[in-house]
């Protein structure tokens, strides 16, 4: 069944995808879909793949729409809002922790190890922050057979990272040093690129999800405990510091609780629809 919600929780993952230390996986985890996305993205090529792809359509829409449509909106924000931008997405993530340790019940199902995966994947996310983006690279033109394969792979890669939960699809198109070409090509659809990079994705997306499924259905807790992980270390990915007038600071703050109370919201509202379908 076609859900137009889903057009929405699309939106915001584009929208997420678009900036710099934010991660499309983290944000299908606020939004409650990310096991759900993950095993409509395995369907595909099972017998059931007409209801696959009836969850996945409204989100691709959703994704589209935000890819083409808000990414202007996005560049004004980072050029001319920075601190409060990021400041709410990081409200948003560090909102969802509570309730993913919750959903695994850590305090029953975590041994020493878990607590290890999790301090090991917020390292691995979390040195990220000392790895240099190429902050030299400039929108491509005149585009080559090799600058079209860097397109393709470098999209293949970021697939990887988008559907993985602290991880930043958009941070590794800038250490390719594609990010300014992708963005240019959203806003002007210069539909060879989008093409390119899109086919990137879809192949890096289809083949990660894989694995992923296959680490929740063998070791679901571990899988939570690296996840949680990664989300915890991409918190200091995206801190952008404090600077500016107390204006500014006030304005972060609050930009910062609503995007907390959101991720609580977003949550509560999951947990509560769950628990109405367990219990009509």
């Amino acid at each position: 069944m076609f859900q137009w919600k889903n057009i929405l929780k699309g939106m915001t993952m584009g929208v997420s995808d678009l900036i710099p230390g934010v991660s499309g996986g983290t944000i299908a985890l606020v939004l409650g879909i990310y096991q759900s996305l993950i095993a409509a993205i395995n369907g595909l090529f099972s017998k059931e793949w007409k209801k696959h792809v009836m969850f996945l359509m409204p989100l691709g829409i959703g994704i589209v729409i935000a890819l083409l449509t808000i990414s202007h909106l996005v560049e004004w924000l980072l050029v001319e809002f920075p601190q409060p931008t990021f400041f709410f997405f990081l409200g948003l993530i560090i909102g969802i922790i509570p309730t993913l340790l919750k959903d695994i019940d850590y305090k029953k199902n975590f041994s020493p190890i878990h607590y290890v995966l999790l301090a090991v994947g917020a390292m691995i996310v979390g040195a990220t922050f000392f790895v240099k983006e190429n902050e030299l690279a400039t929108v491509m033109s005149q585009l080559s057979f090799t600058e079209y394969a860097l397109l393709f792979f470098a999209g293949w890669i970021a697939s990887s990272a988008m559907i993985l939960p602290g991880v930043s699809g958009s941070f590794v198109f800038l250490l390719f040093g594609v990010y300014p070409t992708v963005v240019n090509a959203l806003s002007t659809f210069n539909l060879p690129v989008i093409l390119t990079v899109g086919s990137g994705i879809a192949i890096g997306l289809v083949i990660t999800s894989r694995f992923i499924s296959f680490l929740f259905n063998k070791y679901k807790t571990s899988t939570y405990a690296l996840m949680i992980g990664f989300i915890i270390g991409s918190i200091v990915v995206i801190y952008p510091g404090v600077a500016g007038d107390s204006f500014l600071l006030f304005i972060s703050v609050l930009a910062f609780g609503i995007g907390g109370m959101s991720a609580y919201g977003l949550s509560y509202f999951e947990v509560k629809k769950t628990a109405v379908k367990l219990n009509p």
